[in-house]
C-alpha cells in the first residue's frame, strides 16, 4: 500500500534523526557533517532543509529526542518503587545508567550544552529530567515532610550534582568501582537528606 505525504515525511524525518544521533554520537557535533548525515540517510540535502533549518536544529530535534528517552527510563524505572524515597533512588539509578552510554553523554551533558547554550539546554532538560527528578523531589518531600526544605531548588541542586557524577563516572579508571562507590554515596545522601525523624 503506498504511503501518504504525510507518512512519508514523518519517516524521512525519523531516518534523520536516527543518522544524525548516530554522527553526532561518535563524530562530535562540530565535527559532524550534514553531507555525511544524508548519505547515510540515503536522502538528499533538499530532504535535510525540508524538515531541519540546518544542522543546529537538527541536533537541538537530537537532544530533544535523547531528553525525552532518558526521562521515560527514569519513570519506568521508577514506576514499580514501593515507596517515594524508592522511586527516587531508582530514577537516578537510571539517570546515571543512561548516561554510562557513550552517545547519550556525548550529546546531553558534552555538547548540548556548549551548541545549544546553557540556557536552551536547561529549558529542554526542565521538559524531561529536571521533570522527573522534581516529581521525585515533591514526592518524598510529601512522604518524609520537612519545612525546611524546598522542592524546586533542592531539584536544582541534586540536578547538578548528578549531572556532575554522571561525568565523573565516565572519567574514573575503572568505571564499576566508581558507579559502586556512586550509588553508596548517593543513598548515605539522599537518606541524611530525607531523613523523616527530622520532621518539622
Amino acid at each position: 500500500m503506498a504511503r501518504t505525504k504525510i507518512e512519508q515525511h514523518a519517516l524521512t524525518r525519523a531516518e534523520l534523526l536516527r543518522q544524525g544521533r548516530r554522527i553526532f554520537s561518535t563524530a562530535g557535533y562540530a565535527d559532524a557533517a550534514t553531507e555525511d548525515i544524508v548519505r547515510q540517510a540515503g536522502l538528499t540535502r533538499g530532504a535535510l532543509y525540508y524538515h531541519f533549518r540546518d544542522k543546529r536544529a537538527l541536533f537541538e530535534a537530537v537532544v530533544e529526542d535523547v531528553a525525552r528517552e532518558m526521562a521515560d527510563k527514569i519513570d519506568a524505572a521508577a514506576l514499580p518503587a514501593k515507596s517515594a524515597f524508592d522511586g527516587l533512588m531508582l530514577g537516578t539509578h537510571a539517570f546515571l545508567d543512561a548516561c554510562l552510554d557513550p552517545a547519550t553523554r556525548r550529546i546531553y551533558l558534552v555538547d548540548a550544552p556548549s551548541v545549544l547554550g546553557w540556557h536552551r539546554w536547561r529549558e529542554i532538560d526542565g521538559r524531561h529530567g529536571m521533570r522527573t527528578l522534581r516529581i521525585g523531589v515533591e514526592a518524598v518531600l510529601a512522604e518524609r515532610p520537612d519545612r525546611a526544605l524546598s522542592t524546586e531548588p533542592l531539584a536544582y541542586l541534586l540536578s547538578g550534582a548528578l549531572n556532575e557524577a554522571a561525568m565523573w563516572l565516565h572519567e574514573a579508571t575503572d568505571e564499576s568501582v566508581a558507579r559502586r562507590e556512586i550509588d553508596r554515596m548517593l543513598l548515605l545522601l539522599f537518606e541524611r537528606l530525607f531523613d523523616g525523624r527530622k520532621a518539622r
